[in-house]
């Protein structure tokens, strides 16, 4: 009775993009569809960027998807996406199943003389409630590249240190983009499988 009903309970996984990005990039629409064959609801928000790219309108964006979360939910972020949604989960009252960061990074460690400080500036320059953020979410996955040209590896080990997690290191992945080849993600979707 109980794994019928698990199956027939629709997972919600949102995909949210960085700096720059579109819900139309990347492995995006083809995570989406893929998912979708397995009955899960795919939302990928539309966040702006670069212009009045800042943590209070992306969190104003995503107001709109918040009844979508709940203790089934699934959440993707690709760089930038990966500080937006550990501002999520600092916020959120009910725990998560799984997270997802991809070419992401530890937003207090990145340094204030990235490229990107400054674009990113209000997503990454706060304390973070780690405690809480680990609380609300019952698994972490990190992917990083070996080879990422923005975001050296050690910010992803950072990160997998604070979330009690390991990092998954991808050979000769770049930045996980368009530009890496990636229009596809098959190992991504092997692993959101495994906790669908």
């Amino acid at each position: 009775m109980h794994s019928q009903y698990a199956k027939n309970n629709m997972t919600n996984i949102f995909i949210i993009h960085g700096v720059y990005g579109h819900p139309g990039e990347n492995w995006f629409p083809w995570l989406k569809s893929e998912l979708e064959k397995l009955n899960c609801k795919v939302f990928i928000p539309e966040f702006p960027t670069p212009e009045n790219q800042t943590l209070e309108n992306w969190l104003k964006v995503f107001e709109e998807y918040e009844q979508y979360l709940n203790e089934d939910s699934i959440i993707i972020g690709h760089s930038l996406g990966t500080p937006f949604l550990l501002n999520i989960l600092e916020k959120i009252d009910t725990p998560i199943k799984a997270a997802y960061c991809i070419a992401g990074y530890d937003p207090s460690t990145l340094p204030t003389t990235s490229e990107w400080y400054e674009m990113v500036e209000t997503f990454v320059n706060k304390p973070f409630d780690w405690e809480k953020i680990r609380q609300n979410c019952r698994n972490f996955h990190i992917y990083h590249s070996d080879n990422d040209p923005y975001f050296p590896l050690y910010l992803a080990e950072d990160l997998a240190n604070k979330l009690d997690s390991k990092v998954n290191i991808i050979k000769g992945a770049g930045h996980f983009n368009e530009d890496a080849g990636y229009t596809e993600f098959d190992l991504l979707l092997g692993d959101i499988k495994k906790e669908l």
